[in-house]
């Protein structure tokens, strides 16, 4: 699995809810920093917890689509850095107003190769911009809470 088919994975577990797929990009461990998204989102964390965290939020949205775009790799050896453009639009039908709520920005993840697989070991969200109901992605949560 090349670089680009290894964010192509990420972004296609998330969004189709494939938490095997979506689990099998990570090595064990991961870095996270996703501060510009959410300050306490920083920091080394198991991976199956990372994708814990996704399980708590995604299945609450009705849809959601993490478009990547302009992928550059910096490679030496066996570790790569991917710089990408990421949309991530999430879709939740509800009674407090929009239901669309997109966020755009760069992903710059840490990658190494492991036999013949590249597997993030960091993953670095720099949000650009957002538009739309935020509110949806704490009604997502609530949602995803009920449905276990």
């Amino acid at each position: 699995m090349n670089i680009a088919e290894t964010m192509a994975r990420f972004a296609a577990g998330i969004d189709t809810r494939d938490w095997v797929m979506y689990r099998s990009v990570f090595t064990e461990h991961i870095d996270v920093d996703y501060r510009s998204w959410r300050p306490e989102s920083y920091g080394p964390m198991a991976a199956d917890d990372w994708v814990a965290r996704a399980k708590r939020l995604f299945p609450g949205l009705d849809a959601s689509l993490h478009t990547l775009s302009n992928l550059r790799f910096e490679i030496d050896g066996d570790a790569a850095v991917c710089h990408a453009y990421v949309r991530a639009d999430h879709y939740l039908v509800n009674a407090s107003g929009d239901s669309m709520f997109t966020i755009g920005g760069m992903y710059s993840d840490r990658l190494v190769r492991t036999g013949t697989s590249w597997l993030i070991n960091a993953k670095k969200l720099q949000v650009l911009w957002s538009q739309g109901n935020k509110h949806i992605m704490t009604l997502a949560a609530e949602r995803a809470a009920e449905l276990k």
